[in-house]
């Protein structure tokens, strides 16, 4: 029998009235002998039963995870076996503490003001006992990171500008308005350098961290306009930690996406995948730290247009690299303001800006969003209070000796140490493709070369390279270590040195590449299996713990070889 559009529409309509009719006289039947008090206790305790479950299931962390604390809680709570992992617990912190706390015979720890303040002279010979105790050398370009140049001349003209606003604060610009003003050029300046229009804006920051942190709360804040309750960030998996941290600070969930096994960059359709109804914000790096990848920014740009979502990109990194790599002879696919997609970008002038620590800058497409980072307390007894950051009063000499060192540098200055930077880079990854045993994670474009091997632990590598003077970074999931190339590394030698002691450490492992790893390699390889991760909490905490303790120390006297090896490997970022 056929029937009409209308006739079929009709049938299912009277079918779900005839079974909504019935599960009526259902549920009637079976409160027939109910009393009205129980039938609203039923619904009450119902309800609450549904709003726990929910809660339950979905939470910020995963019901995985939360299985998996709760379950080795449980088996620390073995008395044989919780006492041997809190054994080896106190030991690796111990170890940690006699290895951060090595002084030199004759020197302790100041634990009270003294009844009178030292002289100038005395204060300054302090600090020259103080600086002994750093024993690697990183002005020689054998630390990955950490220090980004270091240039004399440079350092006189920073510590000089600083000199004339150490007091000066930018949260009171009618006082100092000229930090405001020279603030207002680093967001200006590097706006421009990122293909801002008119409408781009942003502020200065105590560093990447922040900068992060703050792109963050303002599209949490957005979101919560639209209606989003849950707000999620959608990031790969190789992005900073500090979208971690702000997940955790302003409670949203941090959704990882995987990464293409051979070219490090974020998986573009399951990144699509977990867009959803709560997604606040997409983000990527340009390059990400681990690998030195610039993860597929053009496609997810597309889909941040398509979906009208926020997209960050982080290039706190590389930022004051890429900005400058077509002017130097390297083309880049678009990462910035060019692209309709982009909201934010985050960027660092204290790495390759080559300003001293503690600046970052963080950019927005508009003023729109710059508003939503903003913090205002209208009614505080004090008067209005607004900040724009995270922090109240902030160091003014920092801003003072960032627009300096911009300003000093100038467009030419960032074209020639890209160059040098960049070509370094390429030429330390092109050395390290051709030795046996090891391999070149993707395809680095800008400044850091991370290295992995599938015949041998390459925690071994980090392990004899350390033994050689070598400071490099020590990464997990996958094994892999890493040296981020900076205008130190291309003095006369220093690449060609890494390349040299790469390939000869390599070919003294290959003759017994199963050889069990020892020291701290054992540690960081150990750490990777732990399911337990709250174990690797608890250390990092220890860590932490250790970074500030005067009470615990050991006199230095022949343990070079073996603080130098822990310098080299026990870095938590």
């Amino acid at each position: 029998l056929c029937l009409s559009s209308q006739s079929a529409s009709e049938v299912y309509k009277e079918m779900l009235l005839l079974y909504a009719k019935e599960a009526r006289n259902y549920i009637n039947s079976q409160c027939a002998g109910m009393e009205p008090w129980q039938i609203i206790a039923a619904t009450l305790l119902t309800s609450l039963g549904a709003v726990w479950v929910k809660g339950f299931f979905f939470q910020q962390e995963s019901l995985t995870s939360r299985i998996k604390k709760q379950f080795f809680r449980l088996i620390r709570k073995i008395p044989f076996v919780g006492t041997s992992i809190q054994n080896q617990l106190n030991k690796a912190l111990d170890d940690m503490s006699v290895s951060l706390c090595t002084l030199k015979e004759g020197m302790s720890y100041t634990k009270h003001l003294p009844a009178q303040g030292l002289t100038q002279e005395q204060v300054l010979d302090s600090i020259r006992q103080y600086q002994t105790l750093n024993e690697v050398q990183w002005s020689k370009g054998k630390v990955s990171g950490a220090v980004y140049w270091g240039d004399e001349k440079l350092t006189e003209l920073l510590v000089k500008v600083y000199g004339e606003f150490a007091w000066s604060n930018p949260l009171h610009p009618e006082i100092f308005p000229g930090v405001r003003k020279m603030e207002a050029e680093v967001v200006r300046m590097t706006c421009s350098l990122f293909n801002g229009g008119l409408d781009s804006c942003g502020t200065v920051t105590s560093g990447g961290t922040e900068s992060i942190l703050m792109a963050c709360k303002a599209y949490r804040d957005l979101a919560y306009e639209r209606g989003i309750r849950h707000p999620e960030i959608i990031a790969p998996v190789s992005v900073h930690a500090a979208f971690d941290k702000a997940a955790h600070y302003f409670g949203m969930k941090l959704i990882h996406i995987p990464l293409d096994k051979k070219t490090m960059k974020v998986n573009v359709q399951a990144m699509k995948r977990a867009i959803s109804k709560n997604t606040a914000m997409l983000v990527c790096s340009a390059p990400q730290f681990p690998h030195g990848i610039i993860d597929p920014i053009v496609e997810i740009g597309k889909l941040a247009e398509k979906y009208n979502i926020p997209f960050h990109v982080d290039a706190c990194l590389g930022g004051f690299l890429i900005v400058f790599m077509e002017k130097a002879g390297f083309k880049l696919e678009p990462f910035d303001f060019r692209l309709k997609g982009v909201t934010s970008i985050s960027a660092d002038t204290h790495k390759y800006g080559y300003a001293p620590k503690g600046s970052s800058v963080i950019l927005y497409r508009n003023k729109n969003y710059r508003h939503y980072q903003y913090f205002v307390a209208p009614d505080w007894q004090g008067g209005i209070y607004a900040s724009p950051s995270m922090a109240g009063s902030r160091p003014g000499g920092i801003i003072a000796a960032c627009w300096a060192t911009m300003i000093h540098m100038g467009e030419s200055g960032y074209v020639e140490a890209t160059r040098k930077v960049v070509q370094t880079a390429r030429s330390i990854a092109a050395g390290i493709r051709k030795v046996e045993g090891v391999f070149v994670f993707g395809n680095p474009e800008v400044s850091v070369v991370a290295i992995g091997s599938h015949i041998f632990d390459i925690f071994r590598l980090s392990n004899a390279l350390t033994s050689k003077g070598w400071n490099l970074n020590t990464l997990q999931f996958p094994s892999s270590i890493h040296i981020c190339v900076t205008m130190l590394h291309t003095m006369p030698g220093v690449a060609e040195q890494f390349i040299r002691d790469v390939k000869d450490e390599v070919a003294v492992i290959m003759k017994n590449p199963k050889e069990k790893t020892t020291g701290m390699g054992a540690v960081y390889g150990m750490a990777q299996t732990i399911p337990d991760r709250s174990m690797v909490t608890e250390v990092s905490c220890g860590f932490l713990d250790c970074l500030y303790s005067t009470d615990i120390f050991k006199v230095q006297k022949n343990h070079t070889s073996q603080r130098n090896h822990m310098n080299g490997n026990s870095k938590i970022h």
